[in-house]
C-alpha cells in the first residue's frame, strides 16, 4: 500500500440545510492533518473537527497518518493542493521537512495554520494552547513534588523532531538544574512517546539498568501510557513516579491506581475546534487580533510577528478530576 492510500480520512461534513452565510461557508473546505490517526488524542481532536464543521456550516475534516511520519504528512498535504481546499491545518512530526510543502500550499491560494510548531516555516498563524516553556516547568514541578525532589529521571518526547516536545523537554530540565539538585537527568532524551509499546520497552529497560530511577517525565500522547505500563509490569508502582499528558480515558485506569501521578493536557476536542473556527476566519478573510474572544476559549493572545496565536486553557489530569474528563470523552 502506497503512502497516500494508507492515510485515513473522515470524508468531509456538508449539510444542505445551511442557507445564506452557511451556504457559502458550505464552500470552504478545511483540512487538518494530524500527527498520527486513530489514537485516542487525535480521536478526540476529529471530534472537534467534525463539531465544528457543522456549527459553521464549512466542510472540516481529519486526516490521520497510520504512522508518526512526516512522509506522510507531506504526501497528505501535497493531496490537498491537488483538491485545492481553503486551509490547510497541521499538527507537525518534523516541522523542517514540512516546510516545502508547506510554501506550496501558500503559493497555491492556500491557507496554512500549525497546531503544536511554535516558528513553524510555511504557515500563517501557529496556534497554542500553552508555551512550551510553561508547560515543560508545570510538568517538571509536578515531577518533582511526585519524588520528593530526588533521583533520577528519564525523558520521553514524541520524537527528537517535534519542536514542541524539545522545548518543553529543555525547560523542564533547566528548571530542575534550577530548583532540584538532588535530581539528575538519566540519559539523553528518547523519541518514542507517541507509541505505547515503544515507550513500555524504553522504560522497562531504563528500569533494568539504572535502580535509581524515581521519575519519568513523558511529552507525547502515548509516552505516560506506556511508561506508567512498564511501572506498573515492574511493581514500582510506589516508587516510580511517572507524570506526563495523556488522553484521560486512555490513561484512566493507571491514575486510578497510582501509576501516573497526573499530567496537564489541552482539550484535544477544543484544539480541533479552535482549528477549524480559526480557519474560517482565515478563508473569509476576518481579523485575528489580540484580546479577541473565541468561543470556549476567552480571550486570545495573539502575537502577529511571532504568528503565534496562544488559547491559554490548561486542565490537570489526577485523581480528582480523571472521573470528570473522561465523561466529557476525552
Amino acid at each position: 500500500m502506497g503512502v497516500a492510500a494508507s492515510l485515513t480520512a473522515l470524508s468531509p461534513f456538508a449539510s444542505a440545510r445551511f442557507s445564506g452565510a452557511h451556504a457559502e461557508a458550505a464552500q470552504t473546505k478545511i483540512a487538518i492533518v494530524a500527527k498520527i490517526g486513530g489514537i485516542p488524542w487525535f480521536n478526540a481532536m476529529e471530534r472537534g473537527i467534525q463539531s465544528a464543521g457543522k456549527e459553521t456550516g464549512c466542510n472540516a475534516w481529519m486526516i490521520g497518518p497510520t504512522q508518526a511520519d512526516a512522509a506522510q504528512q507531506v504526501s497528505a498535504i501535497e493531496d490537498l493542493i491537488a483538491r485545492k481546499v481553503d486551509v490547510i491545518g497541521v499538527v507537525p512530526n518534523d516541522a523542517s521537512s514540512l516546510v516545502p510543502v508547506l510554501q506550496r500550499a501558500r503559493a497555491a491560494g492556500i491557507h496554512v495554520i500549525s497546531h503544536e510548531s511554535p516558528g513553524q516555516q510555511g504557515a500563517e498563524w501557529d496556534l497554542e494552547f500553552t508555551t512550551p516553556a510553561a508547560d515543560g516547568e508545570r510538568h517538571m514541578e509536578a515531577l518533582a513534588k511526585a519524588t520528593g525532589g530526588k533521583g533520577g529521571y528519564i525523558i520521553i518526547v514524541g520524537s527528537l523532531t517535534v519542536p514542541q516536545h524539545k522545548m518543553r523537554a529543555d525547560a523542564a530540565i533547566a528548571l530542575q538544574k534550577a530548583r532540584y539538585p538532588d535530581m539528575h537527568l538519566i540519559g539523553d532524551r528518547f523519541g518514542c512517546g507517541e507509541s505505547v509499546d515503544d515507550s513500555y520497552r524504553t522504560v522497562m529497560d531504563q528500569l533494568r539498568a539504572h535502580p535509581d530511577l524515581t521519575g519519568v517525565l513523558a511529552f507525547g500522547s502515548q509516552g505516560p501510557i506506556g511508561a506508567a505500563r512498564a511501572v506498573d509490569a515492574r511493581g514500582k508502582i510506589r516508587s516510580v513516579s511517572v507524570v506526563g499528558p495523556f488522553s484521560p480515558g486512555q490513561g484512566a485506569k493507571y491514575v486510578r491506581s497510582g501509576a501516573i501521578r497526573c499530567g496537564y493536557i489541552w482539550n484535544p476536542l477544543l484544539a480541533g475546534q479552535t482549528l477549524v473556527r480559526l480557519g474560517m476566519m482565515m478563508a473569509t478573510g476576518k481579523p485575528i487580533t489580540n484580546g479577541m474572544d473565541l468561543t470556549d476559549i476567552g480571550a486570545l493572545q495573539v502575537d502577529p510577528a511571532q504568528r503565534s496565536i496562544l488559547a491559554p486553557k490548561m486542565q490537570i489530569i489526577d485523581r480528582s478530576t480523571i472521573d470528570a474528563l473522561v465523561a466529557l470523552g476525552l
